[in-house]
């Protein structure tokens, strides 16, 4: 992953902030949009871009375009500044490999504590039963 190269890919848009801000809010587009597409990024390797696919596949548009928004501040440019930010984790948290699970069996002594507990269960709900009188 080449940050200097995808700092350059980004896309920015400001926007105007919706929520409550008083007369200066209708002047000043203060939120910042950053997109990102992925497939065309030079940025990233082929390998990075498949992992991305799959661990982002929930947060990008059907163009494989990756969007975040911030309007936390009234300062357009440290909503800039955080939008940067996440992206990086974002991206940095989709490229983490997670460990394949090896499968393991259940203990012999496990296995018996469990037989044993179902046949207590069993007794007891036996015992709870009517006699039968035939």
């Amino acid at each position: 992953m080449n940050n200097d190269l995808i700092l350059k890919e980004f896309i920015f848009k400001a926007i105007r902030s919706s929520g409550a801000g008083g007369q200066h809010v209708n002047k000043v587009s203060s939120k910042v949009v950053l997109s990102f597409d992925i497939p065309n990024s030079e940025g990233l390797n082929a390998r990075e871009k498949r992992l991305l696919r799959k661990s982002l596949a929930s947060r990008l548009t059907s163009s494989e375009t990756l969007i975040i928004a911030c309007d936390d501040s009234k300062s357009q440019i440290q909503n800039k500044n955080k939008v940067i930010e996440r992206f990086f984790n974002i991206i940095n948290k989709g490229l983490i490999v997670p460990k394949r699970r090896i499968a393991t069996k259940p203990t012999k002594g496990s296995l018996k504590r469990s037989k044993d507990n179902k046949q207590k269960r069993s007794q007891v709900k036996s015992m709870r039963k009517k006699p039968n009188l035939d």
